[in-house]
């Protein structure tokens, strides 16, 4: 008698972790040496941030909502919320890469002081106007209680980075795959460190608690992802999460930008115009085949396509209803895990609102096929290039 599907997918999960298991095993003696290189340039760099005066690095305490805040309405900050559903501030520079970490010689940077890096022959500075935060999108649908190192606390399936320039108002949005191999740190049963590995990103979460925890190990690896960038808050929602969006703005139209859907969906054709409600939204932000190689970057597709709709129609709902922020936020939040309080988004929607500027950019890299599963690796010079123009100023 065949197997059936579910059966022969279990024991290929079975099979897949025995072979990522090993896979980690080889790697980790060389993530470990890069572990402890990593704590010395950020022990040298805390030592730094130490002697400045703290701007908004600290973790924001947390407050009740009154229900009575007016805060003016940033579409993209509460776009980049929505997103999260699927699925201070002193210097840090970028240290000088590595040469493991290069994909070639083309663009190289080394500190010349505590505060600045030469790249292509001219100086530049880390921008201390920036503020920078962590969107997650979690794969459970109610927040997990487990301790660090169960490794059962669910995977972030969709990963934002949220920067804010207080001074221009300008905002940028970037898109991290979740598929992105970069260095991860994991941990024994016993919640023992075993230091780190090159493995997908999106695993960095689901070694911690459910909670704190797991937001902070995933806002570690972001931030070692991006050459140590400081990140000040995060912001993680679970699938629960996700009919109050579409709820919040009484559905809204998306047009489809491609197929990966109409194999199961019909309705979701390439091209088509679909009204999202509580009922489908999920399917249209979280469905992909798992067996189809790079569906999470199709997924990837939609969920931006979701992003920009939703956009425009939160933006239509505060026209009509001031407190309609202020009502999104006590809606979702059962379905969060967050270090930001109430009053600081509600300054980052103000901030916000009153600048133009708005840019998007996904972590460049490319998309493979690995032992067990797809892979996303980061073109390295392209990185370090959009990093330095996003957070750097060059010195005239």
């Amino acid at each position: 008698m065949d197997r059936g599907p579910e059966q022969r997918r279990s024991e290929q999960r079975q099979s897949d972790r025995r072979e990522s298991e090993q896979r980690r095993s080889e790697q980790r003696q060389s993530g470990r040496r890069k572990s402890e290189q990593r704590r010395s340039d950020r022990r040298e760099l805390d030592r730094r941030e130490s002697s400045r005066p703290e701007l908004d690095s600290r973790e924001p305490e947390r407050r009740e909502s009154s229900g009575k805040r007016r805060g003016r309405f940033a579409a993209v900050i509460i776009a980049g919320v929505a997103v999260l559903a699927v699925a201070g501030l002193g210097y840090v520079g970028i240290q000088k890469k590595k040469a493991a970490e290069a994909a070639s010689a083309k663009a190289t940077a080394e500190a010349e002081d505590s505060n600045t890096v030469t790249w292509q022959g001219k100086n530049y500075k880390y921008n201390q106007n920036l503020s920078n935060y962590l969107l997650l999108g979690v794969d459970k649908r109610t927040p997990a209680e487990t301790r660090v190192g169960k490794a059962d606390a669910g995977q972030a399936d969709a990963l934002f980075l949220l920067s804010l320039n207080r001074k221009t108002k300008e905002m940028t949005l970037i898109t991290i795959p979740r598929d992105t191999m970069t260095d991860v740190e994991s941990f024994d049963l016993e919640g023992k460190s075993l230091g780190k590995s090159k493995d997908h990103i999106s695993l960095s979460y689901g070694y911690g608690d459910g909670g704190a925890e797991s937001c902070k190990l995933t806002q570690e690896a972001v931030s070692n992802l991006f050459y140590g960038l400081p990140i000040q808050g995060y912001l993680a929602m679970n699938l629960d999460g996700i009919p109050e969006l579409a709820k919040s703005v009484g559905g809204l139209t998306v047009t489809v930008p491609n197929n990966s859907l109409e194999y199961k969906y019909p309705e979701f054709a390439e091209g088509a115009e679909v009204t999202l409600t509580e009922e489908n939204t999920e399917i249209f932000v979280r469905s992909r085949d798992v067996d189809e190689s790079q569906s999470a970057i199709y997924r990837m597709e939609r969920q931006k396509a979701f992003l920009d709709a939703f956009s425009k129609k939160a933006k239509e709902c505060y026209k009509q209803n001031a407190k309609f922020a202020a009502n999104l936020f006590v809606a979702i939040k059962p379905y969060t895990v967050t270090n930001i309080s109430e009053d600081r988004l509600m300054k980052l929607f103000q901030t916000a609102d009153e600048g133009d500027g708005y840019t998007e950019w996904t972590v460049p890299g490319e998309g493979t096929q690995g032992l067990s599963y797809d892979e996303y690796h980061v073109d390295d010079d392209a990185l370090y290039a959009k990093i330095m123009e996003t957070f750097y100023q060059e010195v005239k």
